[in-house]
């Protein structure tokens, strides 16, 4: 019991200290990116915190698989390195002993990381995606950035001008460039104003020209106005919509089983699952040599957790498109590295070798030799 809470203390200093790193890392990448989408027109310069928290929120259950992983990893190779393992096997016990006491402290963390995967995942995808549809459905005046080109959805328009509007729905030094069926138009204007007409809205530019090429560029025409208008969709600077099955309940992925639903759905219970094998492999690769460098089984470590990850990236490609199927994928790579990491600790626990083997196996030589 005594050594059982001293390792529960051990593993909750490394898991916090960890996971405290990796939330730092995530929040600050997550916010340089956020920023991006902001000054590009896609994000709500207003609620970039929110996008952020919203995207942080959804990462959080490969942070707490690899945060829980790592700790285990450092604190068994402590053990190892500070020769306290070998008491551990002294007394009688064996390494798959250790499984135990590290899945008293691990069923919290693994049951979290269940509920964000399942349930927290599409509700955080869900509202980071209404929060840019809803900046999206505004004008095209208030979501271009003042002093920046901005580039359509579609790619077939760029916009610029300088807003100078308390409603944000008028601007001046005004530049747009279309490219429709292979023509090119350029038109500018000193002002501009956004109008409702019939309920659509309406870009009127005062004091401009428009050039148009057509599409063998072989000629020019120049058209100058005192007033002209075009009609500017609501979704012409909007963000394409992300895959759906994001933003989807779990239960709505199971009552809807096509392939897209079904690839989403395995990587939300392959996440899960992966936490589970990742306390049996983080036994596994914490042998070390106290002779031998630290940090040679963490980079191994972490070299598995990345190929894992990507593993269950392939396999949700994969049965999205229908290459394979939902539940074979699921048995074979979730239940294969299970049982490989069983086998692998059965190893050590068990010390089995070839060379014990062949040499059991080898013929012992007769008494008195040979002549």
């Amino acid at each position: 019991m005594l050594f059982d809470s001293s390792l529960r203390k051990e593993l909750a200093r490394s898991f916090g200290a960890t996971l405290v790193v990796l939330v730092t890392i995530v929040m600050t990448m997550t916010l340089i990116r956020t920023l991006g989408q902001a000054s590009r027109g896609s994000v709500n310069p207003s609620e970039v915190m929110m996008v952020m928290g919203y995207t942080v929120v959804g990462y959080l259950p490969p942070i707490l698989t690899l945060s829980l992983f790592i700790a285990i990893v450092s604190t068994m190779s402590r053990l190892y390195r500070d020769s306290e393992m070998v008491i551990w096997f002294t007394s009688g016990q064996g390494l798959s002993g250790f499984l135990r006491p590290l899945f008293r402290f691990a069923w919290p963390v693994l049951i979290v990381i269940a509920m964000l995967a399942l349930v927290v995942w599409p509700w955080s995808n869900q509202q980071t995606q209404d929060l840019k549809d809803r900046y999206g459905k505004r004008g095209d005046l208030e979501r271009v950035a003042p002093g920046q080109f901005q580039e359509s959805a579609s790619g077939n328009r760029v916009f610029f001008l300088d807003k100078d509007s308390p409603d944000n729905r008028s601007g001046n030094n005004i530049f747009i460039s279309t490219r429709e069926k292979g023509r090119e138009t350029i038109t500018s204007a000193r002002s501009g104003r956004i109008e409702q007409v019939d309920g659509a809205p309406f870009l009127v530019l005062n004091q401009g020209q428009r050039v148009e090429t057509p599409a063998d560029a072989t000629s020019w025409r120049i058209s100058e106005f005192k007033e002209h208008g075009t009609r500017v969709s609501g979704n012409d600077l909007g963000i394409a919509d992300d895959s759906p099955a994001k933003t989807r309940s779990t239960f709505a992925l199971i009552l809807e089983p096509t392939p897209l639903h079904l690839g989403e759905l395995a990587w939300r219970i392959g996440l899960a699952l992966a936490a589970l094998n990742f306390v049996v492999i983080a036994v596994c690769v914490s042998n070390v040599n106290p002779r031998a460098g630290r940090g040679g089984n963490m980079m191994f470590a972490l070299f598995s957790f990345v190929i894992y990850y990507n593993l269950l990236n392939l396999g949700q490609r994969w049965i999205s498109t229908g290459q394979v199927e939902f539940l074979p994928f699921l048995l074979g790579l979730h239940g294969g590295i299970f049982g490989l990491g069983l086998l692998w600790l059965a190893k050590q626990h068990n010390h089995w070798s070839l060379r014990l083997r062949a040499r059991r196996a080898s013929p012992s030589p007769l008494p008195g030799g040979s002549a």
